[in-house]
Protein backbone atom coordinates (compact mmCIF):
# COMPACT_ATOMS: atom_id res chain seq x y z
CA UNK A 1 0.00 0.00 0.00
CA UNK A 2 1.73 3.16 -0.79
CA UNK A 3 1.70 6.72 0.55
CA UNK A 4 -0.79 8.31 -2.18
CA UNK A 5 -3.23 5.21 -0.98
CA UNK A 6 -3.28 6.08 2.42
CA UNK A 7 -4.16 9.47 2.03
CA UNK A 8 -7.45 8.94 -0.16
CA UNK A 9 -9.57 8.34 2.48
CA UNK A 10 -7.55 11.05 4.67
CA UNK A 11 -8.88 13.77 1.70
CA UNK A 12 -12.31 12.77 1.67
CA UNK A 13 -12.81 13.04 4.92
CA UNK A 14 -10.70 16.81 4.81
CA UNK A 15 -13.57 17.82 2.39
CA UNK A 16 -16.63 16.70 4.58
CA UNK A 17 -14.67 18.28 7.99
CA UNK A 18 -14.33 21.46 5.86
CA UNK A 19 -18.50 22.01 4.69
CA UNK A 20 -19.66 21.01 8.03
CA UNK A 21 -19.03 24.07 9.66
CA UNK A 22 -20.02 26.11 6.87
CA UNK A 23 -23.12 27.87 7.21
CA UNK A 24 -26.23 26.26 4.92
CA UNK A 25 -27.56 27.80 2.05
CA UNK A 26 -31.45 28.98 3.14
CA UNK A 27 -34.20 29.91 0.41
CA UNK A 28 -37.25 31.59 1.87
CA UNK A 29 -39.24 30.16 -1.24
CA UNK A 30 -42.78 30.62 -0.62
CA UNK A 31 -41.95 34.31 0.98
CA UNK A 32 -39.12 35.07 -1.75
CA UNK A 33 -40.07 33.76 -5.14
CA UNK A 34 -36.73 34.38 -7.96
CA UNK A 35 -38.44 34.95 -11.23
CA UNK A 36 -37.83 32.14 -14.03
CA UNK A 37 -35.53 31.68 -17.38
CA UNK A 38 -37.49 33.11 -20.18
CA UNK A 39 -37.61 29.97 -21.29
CA UNK A 40 -39.07 27.93 -18.36
CA UNK A 41 -41.12 25.08 -19.04
CA UNK A 42 -44.26 25.73 -16.49
CA UNK A 43 -48.32 25.18 -17.06
CA UNK A 44 -49.28 24.75 -20.45
CA UNK A 45 -51.86 27.43 -22.14
CA UNK A 46 -54.23 27.09 -24.88
CA UNK A 47 -53.79 30.37 -26.79
CA UNK A 48 -56.56 31.85 -29.05
CA UNK A 49 -56.31 33.89 -32.14
CA UNK A 50 -56.58 38.30 -32.01
CA UNK A 51 -60.50 37.97 -32.71
CA UNK A 52 -61.23 35.27 -29.87
CA UNK A 53 -60.94 31.69 -31.74
CA UNK A 54 -58.77 29.47 -30.21
CA UNK A 55 -55.74 27.85 -32.05
CA UNK A 56 -56.38 23.75 -31.29
CA UNK A 57 -58.01 22.86 -34.16
CA UNK A 58 -58.14 19.06 -32.55
CA UNK A 59 -55.19 17.17 -34.56
CA UNK A 60 -54.37 15.37 -31.38
CA UNK A 61 -50.52 15.67 -32.24
CA UNK A 62 -49.70 16.46 -29.04
CA UNK A 63 -51.25 13.78 -27.41
CA UNK A 64 -49.47 11.48 -30.02
CA UNK A 65 -46.40 13.40 -28.91
CA UNK A 66 -46.18 13.06 -25.45
CA UNK A 67 -44.11 10.63 -23.45
CA UNK A 68 -45.70 10.30 -20.39
CA UNK A 69 -49.77 10.08 -21.92
CA UNK A 70 -50.77 12.76 -19.87
CA UNK A 71 -52.73 14.78 -22.45
CA UNK A 72 -56.13 13.46 -24.04
CA UNK A 73 -57.95 15.46 -27.04
CA UNK A 74 -61.16 14.89 -28.72
CA UNK A 75 -61.61 16.90 -31.71
CA UNK A 76 -65.16 17.90 -33.25
CA UNK A 77 -66.39 19.53 -36.50
CA UNK A 78 -67.26 23.14 -36.74
CA UNK A 79 -70.08 24.25 -38.25
CA UNK A 80 -70.92 27.93 -39.66
CA UNK A 81 -73.47 28.19 -36.89
CA UNK A 82 -70.97 27.31 -33.72
CA UNK A 83 -67.49 28.05 -34.89
CA UNK A 84 -64.52 27.45 -32.29
CA UNK A 85 -61.55 27.49 -34.55
CA UNK A 86 -60.79 28.59 -37.83
CA UNK A 87 -59.98 25.22 -39.09
CA UNK A 88 -62.25 22.19 -39.80
CA UNK A 89 -62.11 20.98 -36.76
CA UNK A 90 -61.49 22.41 -32.48
CA UNK A 91 -60.59 20.92 -29.91
CA UNK A 92 -63.93 20.12 -27.93
CA UNK A 93 -62.42 17.94 -25.13
CA UNK A 94 -58.54 18.72 -23.94
CA UNK A 95 -56.89 17.57 -21.23
CA UNK A 96 -53.20 17.68 -19.40
CA UNK A 97 -53.11 15.42 -16.44
CA UNK A 98 -50.46 17.31 -14.73
CA UNK A 99 -50.06 13.74 -12.35
CA UNK A 100 -48.40 12.68 -15.37
CA UNK A 101 -46.60 15.76 -17.32
CA UNK A 102 -43.20 15.80 -17.16
CA UNK A 103 -42.99 19.41 -18.62
CA UNK A 104 -40.25 18.00 -21.72
CA UNK A 105 -42.59 20.25 -24.02
CA UNK A 106 -42.65 17.73 -27.38
CA UNK A 107 -46.16 18.97 -27.21
CA UNK A 108 -44.91 22.20 -28.00
CA UNK A 109 -43.02 21.05 -30.84
CA UNK A 110 -45.84 19.04 -32.14
CA UNK A 111 -48.45 21.11 -32.58
CA UNK A 112 -48.81 22.60 -36.42
CA UNK A 113 -51.10 25.49 -35.12
CA UNK A 114 -48.81 27.08 -32.24
CA UNK A 115 -52.31 26.70 -30.14
CA UNK A 116 -50.14 24.85 -26.90
CA UNK A 117 -47.54 26.79 -25.17
CA UNK A 118 -45.98 26.69 -21.93
CA UNK A 119 -45.88 29.66 -19.44
CA UNK A 120 -43.51 30.23 -16.48
CA UNK A 121 -46.05 29.11 -13.79
CA UNK A 122 -44.50 26.56 -11.90
CA UNK A 123 -46.65 26.12 -8.81
CA UNK A 124 -48.30 23.08 -9.80
CA UNK A 125 -49.06 21.25 -6.52
CA UNK A 126 -52.00 20.41 -4.76
CA UNK A 127 -53.64 18.22 -2.01
CA UNK A 128 -56.42 16.82 -4.14
CA UNK A 129 -55.67 14.59 -7.71
CA UNK A 130 -58.69 15.82 -9.55
CA UNK A 131 -57.46 19.12 -9.54
CA UNK A 132 -54.53 18.57 -11.12
CA UNK A 133 -55.89 17.50 -14.34
CA UNK A 134 -56.74 20.52 -16.07
CA UNK A 135 -59.85 20.87 -18.51
CA UNK A 136 -60.01 23.12 -21.47
CA UNK A 137 -61.08 25.76 -19.75
CA UNK A 138 -58.26 26.09 -17.42
CA UNK A 139 -55.79 26.02 -20.37
CA UNK A 140 -57.18 28.37 -22.30
CA UNK A 141 -55.70 31.87 -22.41
CA UNK A 142 -58.33 34.76 -20.91
CA UNK A 143 -60.23 36.80 -23.83
CA UNK A 144 -58.07 40.14 -23.88
CA UNK A 145 -59.85 43.39 -25.17
CA UNK A 146 -61.05 43.39 -28.65
CA UNK A 147 -61.69 39.38 -28.54
CA UNK A 148 -65.04 37.84 -28.63
CA UNK A 149 -65.87 34.56 -26.88
CA UNK A 150 -66.46 31.72 -29.08
CA UNK A 151 -68.12 30.54 -30.65
CA UNK A 152 -68.53 32.91 -33.86
CA UNK A 153 -67.80 33.76 -37.24
CA UNK A 154 -64.32 34.27 -38.20
CA UNK A 155 -63.80 38.01 -38.37
CA UNK A 156 -59.86 37.62 -39.56
CA UNK A 157 -60.37 36.74 -42.80
CA UNK A 158 -62.41 34.83 -45.06
CA UNK A 159 -60.35 31.32 -45.29
CA UNK A 160 -58.44 29.43 -42.66
CA UNK A 161 -55.19 30.09 -44.77
CA UNK A 162 -55.77 33.65 -43.94
CA UNK A 163 -55.16 33.25 -39.90
CA UNK A 164 -52.23 31.13 -40.78
CA UNK A 165 -50.84 34.40 -42.52
CA UNK A 166 -51.73 36.44 -39.97
CA UNK A 167 -50.13 33.79 -37.47
CA UNK A 168 -47.02 33.68 -38.62
CA UNK A 169 -46.50 37.36 -39.63
CA UNK A 170 -47.58 38.30 -35.87
CA UNK A 171 -45.64 36.24 -34.09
Amino acid sequence: MGLTDWLNPVKGFGVTFHTMFKKPVTTNYPEEKKPTAPRFHGRHQLNRWPDGLEKCVGCELCAWACPADAIYVEGADNTDEERFSPGERYGRTYQINYLRCILCGLCIEACPTRALTMTNEYELADTNRESLIFTKEMLLAPLTQGMEQPPHAMRLGETEEDYYRLGRTNG
